[in-house]
Protein backbone atom coordinates (compact mmCIF):
# COMPACT_ATOMS: atom_id res chain seq x y z
CA UNK A 1 0.00 0.00 0.00
CA UNK A 2 1.01 3.63 -1.14
CA UNK A 3 2.47 5.44 1.98
CA UNK A 4 1.11 8.88 2.75
CA UNK A 5 2.65 11.95 1.40
CA UNK A 6 3.93 13.79 4.58
CA UNK A 7 5.43 17.10 4.59
CA UNK A 8 7.34 17.65 7.65
CA UNK A 9 7.72 21.10 7.20
CA UNK A 10 3.85 22.17 6.64
CA UNK A 11 2.02 24.28 9.74
CA UNK A 12 0.54 22.08 11.86
CA UNK A 13 -3.76 21.69 11.77
CA UNK A 14 -5.70 23.24 14.44
CA UNK A 15 -7.05 20.21 16.51
CA UNK A 16 -10.39 21.18 16.13
CA UNK A 17 -10.35 21.25 12.20
CA UNK A 18 -8.39 18.60 12.30
CA UNK A 19 -10.86 15.92 13.58
CA UNK A 20 -13.03 14.82 11.32
CA UNK A 21 -16.54 16.76 11.59
CA UNK A 22 -20.09 15.22 10.40
CA UNK A 23 -22.54 17.19 8.85
CA UNK A 24 -26.32 16.19 10.16
CA UNK A 25 -29.36 18.46 9.04
CA UNK A 26 -31.67 19.77 12.01
CA UNK A 27 -35.19 21.43 12.10
CA UNK A 28 -33.05 24.54 12.69
CA UNK A 29 -30.49 24.04 9.78
CA UNK A 30 -32.44 22.20 7.03
CA UNK A 31 -31.47 23.06 3.95
CA UNK A 32 -33.89 23.85 0.87
CA UNK A 33 -33.96 22.89 -2.39
CA UNK A 34 -33.65 25.68 -4.60
CA UNK A 35 -36.70 25.93 -6.84
CA UNK A 36 -34.96 28.34 -9.63
CA UNK A 37 -31.95 26.46 -9.25
CA UNK A 38 -33.67 23.20 -9.82
CA UNK A 39 -35.66 24.82 -12.86
CA UNK A 40 -32.57 25.50 -14.39
CA UNK A 41 -30.94 22.07 -14.13
CA UNK A 42 -34.69 21.13 -15.95
CA UNK A 43 -33.99 23.62 -19.00
CA UNK A 44 -35.97 26.23 -17.73
CA UNK A 45 -35.57 29.97 -19.28
CA UNK A 46 -38.74 31.58 -18.58
CA UNK A 47 -41.56 29.68 -20.08
CA UNK A 48 -45.53 29.47 -18.35
CA UNK A 49 -45.70 26.85 -16.30
CA UNK A 50 -49.40 25.53 -15.80
CA UNK A 51 -50.92 25.19 -12.18
CA UNK A 52 -51.05 21.57 -12.68
CA UNK A 53 -47.53 20.65 -13.33
CA UNK A 54 -46.36 23.36 -10.72
CA UNK A 55 -47.92 21.44 -8.50
CA UNK A 56 -46.50 17.88 -9.41
CA UNK A 57 -43.21 19.76 -9.52
CA UNK A 58 -43.93 21.31 -5.59
CA UNK A 59 -44.90 17.85 -4.59
CA UNK A 60 -41.82 15.88 -5.72
CA UNK A 61 -39.61 18.81 -3.86
CA UNK A 62 -41.91 18.66 -1.04
CA UNK A 63 -41.60 14.67 -0.24
CA UNK A 64 -37.88 15.17 -0.93
CA UNK A 65 -37.35 17.71 1.53
CA UNK A 66 -39.18 15.14 4.36
CA UNK A 67 -37.91 11.90 3.41
CA UNK A 68 -33.79 12.39 2.27
CA UNK A 69 -31.30 13.50 4.71
CA UNK A 70 -28.35 14.58 3.80
CA UNK A 71 -24.95 13.32 5.11
CA UNK A 72 -21.76 15.15 5.30
CA UNK A 73 -17.93 14.76 6.82
CA UNK A 74 -15.58 17.71 6.40
CA UNK A 75 -11.80 17.77 7.51
CA UNK A 76 -9.02 20.07 7.42
CA UNK A 77 -5.48 19.21 6.35
CA UNK A 78 -2.37 21.07 5.64
CA UNK A 79 -1.18 22.32 2.07
CA UNK A 80 2.26 21.00 0.48
CA UNK A 81 2.41 22.86 -2.63
CA UNK A 82 6.59 21.65 -3.50
CA UNK A 83 5.94 18.86 -4.80
CA UNK A 84 5.33 17.82 -8.77
CA UNK A 85 3.55 15.14 -10.35
CA UNK A 86 5.35 12.03 -12.61
CA UNK A 87 4.86 14.62 -15.98
CA UNK A 88 7.22 17.31 -13.54
CA UNK A 89 3.74 19.76 -13.15
CA UNK A 90 3.22 21.31 -10.01
CA UNK A 91 0.53 19.70 -7.71
CA UNK A 92 -1.07 19.58 -4.17
CA UNK A 93 -0.59 17.14 -1.54
CA UNK A 94 -2.46 17.21 1.19
CA UNK A 95 -0.15 16.36 4.34
CA UNK A 96 -0.52 12.86 5.95
CA UNK A 97 -3.08 11.48 2.79
CA UNK A 98 -2.90 9.99 -0.39
CA UNK A 99 -4.92 13.33 -1.80
CA UNK A 100 -2.67 15.01 -4.96
CA UNK A 101 -4.10 17.40 -6.87
CA UNK A 102 -3.34 17.85 -10.35
CA UNK A 103 -4.01 20.57 -13.13
CA UNK A 104 -2.89 23.96 -12.89
CA UNK A 105 -6.46 25.79 -12.20
CA UNK A 106 -6.02 23.62 -8.41
CA UNK A 107 -2.60 24.87 -8.24
CA UNK A 108 -3.83 28.20 -8.62
CA UNK A 109 -6.46 27.85 -6.29
CA UNK A 110 -4.43 26.54 -3.98
CA UNK A 111 -0.84 27.10 -3.47
CA UNK A 112 -0.71 29.59 -1.42
CA UNK A 113 -3.11 28.40 1.14
CA UNK A 114 -2.16 26.84 4.18
CA UNK A 115 -4.45 24.69 4.62
CA UNK A 116 -7.17 22.85 2.62
CA UNK A 117 -10.94 21.69 3.54
CA UNK A 118 -11.92 18.64 2.38
CA UNK A 119 -15.76 18.13 2.46
CA UNK A 120 -18.05 14.71 0.83
CA UNK A 121 -21.66 15.17 1.13
CA UNK A 122 -24.42 12.62 -0.39
CA UNK A 123 -28.71 12.41 -0.41
CA UNK A 124 -27.47 8.62 0.10
CA UNK A 125 -28.75 5.03 -1.19
CA UNK A 126 -32.34 6.19 -0.01
CA UNK A 127 -32.51 8.78 -2.51
CA UNK A 128 -30.80 6.65 -5.46
CA UNK A 129 -33.77 3.58 -5.19
CA UNK A 130 -36.01 6.63 -5.20
CA UNK A 131 -34.95 7.98 -8.66
CA UNK A 132 -34.66 4.61 -10.04
CA UNK A 133 -38.24 3.80 -9.08
CA UNK A 134 -39.62 7.12 -10.42
CA UNK A 135 -37.49 7.28 -13.30
CA UNK A 136 -39.25 3.92 -14.28
CA UNK A 137 -42.98 4.36 -13.65
CA UNK A 138 -43.29 8.07 -13.78
CA UNK A 139 -40.72 10.11 -16.30
CA UNK A 140 -41.94 13.47 -15.43
CA UNK A 141 -41.77 13.15 -11.82
CA UNK A 142 -38.58 10.99 -12.46
CA UNK A 143 -36.77 14.15 -14.08
CA UNK A 144 -38.04 16.41 -11.39
CA UNK A 145 -36.87 14.55 -8.84
CA UNK A 146 -33.38 14.09 -10.08
CA UNK A 147 -32.82 17.82 -10.72
CA UNK A 148 -34.20 18.57 -7.20
CA UNK A 149 -31.76 16.31 -6.28
CA UNK A 150 -29.14 17.75 -7.78
CA UNK A 151 -30.36 21.48 -6.41
CA UNK A 152 -30.82 19.56 -2.51
CA UNK A 153 -27.11 18.01 -2.09
CA UNK A 154 -25.66 21.79 -3.28
CA UNK A 155 -27.47 23.27 -0.84
CA UNK A 156 -26.35 20.87 2.07
CA UNK A 157 -22.65 21.38 0.30
CA UNK A 158 -23.10 24.81 0.88
CA UNK A 159 -24.21 24.67 3.90
CA UNK A 160 -21.32 22.62 5.24
CA UNK A 161 -19.28 25.50 2.77
CA UNK A 162 -20.28 28.19 5.74
CA UNK A 163 -19.29 25.50 8.70
CA UNK A 164 -16.16 24.78 7.74
CA UNK A 165 -15.54 28.31 7.15
CA UNK A 166 -16.64 29.60 10.08
CA UNK A 167 -14.60 27.16 12.01
CA UNK A 168 -11.57 28.45 10.31
CA UNK A 169 -12.55 31.96 11.06
CA UNK A 170 -12.16 31.49 14.61
CA UNK A 171 -8.46 30.65 13.85
CA UNK A 172 -8.10 33.60 11.51
CA UNK A 173 -8.51 32.11 8.43
CA UNK A 174 -9.92 32.96 5.35
CA UNK A 175 -11.64 30.61 2.96
CA UNK A 176 -11.82 30.45 -0.76
CA UNK A 177 -14.50 29.27 -3.50
CA UNK A 178 -14.93 25.57 -3.35
CA UNK A 179 -12.98 23.32 -6.27
CA UNK A 180 -14.70 19.90 -7.09
CA UNK A 181 -12.94 17.15 -8.92
CA UNK A 182 -13.66 17.51 -12.68
CA UNK A 183 -13.69 21.29 -12.58
CA UNK A 184 -11.00 23.09 -14.79
CA UNK A 185 -8.28 20.25 -15.34
CA UNK A 186 -8.53 18.66 -11.86
CA UNK A 187 -8.87 15.48 -12.88
CA UNK A 188 -12.25 13.17 -11.67
CA UNK A 189 -9.54 10.49 -10.25
CA UNK A 190 -9.16 12.48 -7.14
CA UNK A 191 -12.79 11.46 -6.09
CA UNK A 192 -11.03 8.15 -4.87
CA UNK A 193 -8.54 9.87 -2.48
CA UNK A 194 -10.31 12.45 -1.12
CA UNK A 195 -13.25 10.19 -0.30
CA UNK A 196 -10.34 7.75 1.94
CA UNK A 197 -8.82 10.84 3.56
CA UNK A 198 -12.65 11.55 4.27
CA UNK A 199 -13.53 7.96 5.57
CA UNK A 200 -16.16 8.89 3.92
CA UNK A 201 -17.68 5.09 3.04
CA UNK A 202 -17.74 3.98 6.32
CA UNK A 203 -18.99 7.50 7.88
CA UNK A 204 -21.54 8.14 5.26
CA UNK A 205 -21.49 5.56 2.96
CA UNK A 206 -19.91 6.91 0.26
CA UNK A 207 -17.80 4.95 -2.67
CA UNK A 208 -16.25 5.65 -6.11
CA UNK A 209 -16.48 3.39 -8.91
CA UNK A 210 -14.28 2.29 -11.38
CA UNK A 211 -15.23 4.81 -13.66
CA UNK A 212 -14.14 7.51 -10.66
CA UNK A 213 -18.11 8.69 -10.39
CA UNK A 214 -19.62 8.66 -7.03
CA UNK A 215 -21.95 6.27 -5.93
CA UNK A 216 -24.90 7.19 -4.72
CA UNK A 217 -24.70 9.66 -7.70
CA UNK A 218 -26.48 12.78 -5.76
CA UNK A 219 -23.14 12.89 -4.01
CA UNK A 220 -20.63 15.80 -4.24
CA UNK A 221 -16.84 15.91 -2.95
CA UNK A 222 -14.90 19.22 -2.92
CA UNK A 223 -12.19 21.25 -1.29
CA UNK A 224 -11.53 24.68 -0.08
CA UNK A 225 -8.93 26.10 0.33
CA UNK A 226 -7.94 27.94 4.05
CA UNK A 227 -5.56 31.18 4.20
CA UNK A 228 -4.15 33.12 6.49
CA UNK A 229 -4.45 36.15 4.91
CA UNK A 230 -6.39 37.39 1.99
CA UNK A 231 -7.51 34.80 -0.26
CA UNK A 232 -5.51 34.34 -2.86
CA UNK A 233 -8.05 33.80 -5.90
CA UNK A 234 -11.02 35.31 -4.15
CA UNK A 235 -12.17 37.25 -7.61
CA UNK A 236 -11.35 34.00 -9.77
CA UNK A 237 -15.00 32.82 -9.15
CA UNK A 238 -16.05 29.61 -11.90
CA UNK A 239 -15.78 30.55 -15.30
CA UNK A 240 -16.84 27.93 -18.60
CA UNK A 241 -13.24 28.72 -19.74
CA UNK A 242 -11.43 26.18 -18.10
CA UNK A 243 -13.72 23.44 -18.68
CA UNK A 244 -13.36 20.81 -20.76
CA UNK A 245 -17.04 20.26 -21.57
CA UNK A 246 -17.72 23.69 -22.72
CA UNK A 247 -17.98 22.69 -26.41
CA UNK A 248 -20.31 20.25 -25.84
CA UNK A 249 -22.28 21.82 -22.59
CA UNK A 250 -26.07 22.24 -22.99
CA UNK A 251 -25.93 24.65 -20.46
CA UNK A 252 -23.86 27.00 -22.48
CA UNK A 253 -26.15 26.29 -25.29
CA UNK A 254 -29.39 27.28 -22.97
CA UNK A 255 -27.09 30.87 -22.55
CA UNK A 256 -26.88 29.74 -18.89
CA UNK A 257 -24.11 28.11 -16.83
CA UNK A 258 -24.19 24.89 -14.30
CA UNK A 259 -22.99 26.50 -11.48
CA UNK A 260 -24.86 29.66 -9.88
CA UNK A 261 -23.72 33.07 -8.61
CA UNK A 262 -23.44 31.98 -5.04
CA UNK A 263 -21.62 28.30 -5.49
CA UNK A 264 -18.20 27.75 -6.38
CA UNK A 265 -18.68 24.22 -8.30
CA UNK A 266 -18.98 23.80 -11.36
Amino acid sequence: MEKPHIDTTAVEVPADLASPALYRIDDAHHPRVDRAEMLRYLGYSGQQIEPELSQRIELVVERLELDIEPRGVRRVFAVDATGVDEQGEPCIRLVGTNVELRGRDIYRHLKDARFAALMACTLGMDAERRLRTTGAQQPLEGAVLDAACSAYVEAAVEQMDQQVKAAAAAHGLAGSWRFSPGYGDCPLTAQRSIVNALNATRLIGLTVTPTSLLMPTKSVTAVIGLFGGEVHDAQSRPTCNICRMREHCRFRAAHTTCYSSHLGTG
